[in-house]
């Protein structure tokens, strides 16, 4: 790309670590994260070994979304306990509104996850 058309300052690899730091420390410090991404990788590699690809995209989606809403209720959390440490029922209102967008999320996930589950366990 020309020097006049690149965009200062910005680097893909770069962001692309700063996208696996974010997991990595989400991973080891949450382990309501850890745990869930454990349970999705055996059903997506049995989906991987018989060549389901529907599923496999299926359960990939489903794991995506339940895990965007974990990371940003725990960056909601986290940052709400950095502006006010003290107890505050707005703060609170604020943490349970966005532990329900990550309940929905893991609601889905757990569905999508055992129905897959079940189906990838019969062909076995």
């Amino acid at each position: 790309m020309p020097k006049k058309y690149s965009i200062p300052g910005y680097h893909p690899l770069k962001k692309f670590r700063i996208i696996l730091k974010g997991l990595r420390v989400a991973v080891i410090t949450d382990f309501s994260v850890a745990y869930k991404l454990v349970l999705s990788l055996p059903i997506l590699i049995l989906a991987c070994v018989f060549y389901k690809w529907v599923d496999l995209t299926i359960v990939l989606l489903a794991t995506g979304v339940m895990l965007l809403g974990e990371l940003f209720n725990s960056a909601i959390e986290n940052l709400c306990d950095f502006v006010e440490p003290a107890q505050n029922p707005q703060i609170g209102i604020i943490k349970d509104i966005a532990a329900a967008a990550a309940g929905i999320g893991i609601f889905v996930w757990a569905a999508i996850l055992i129905g897959e589950g079940l189906q990838l366990l019969a062909i076995v």
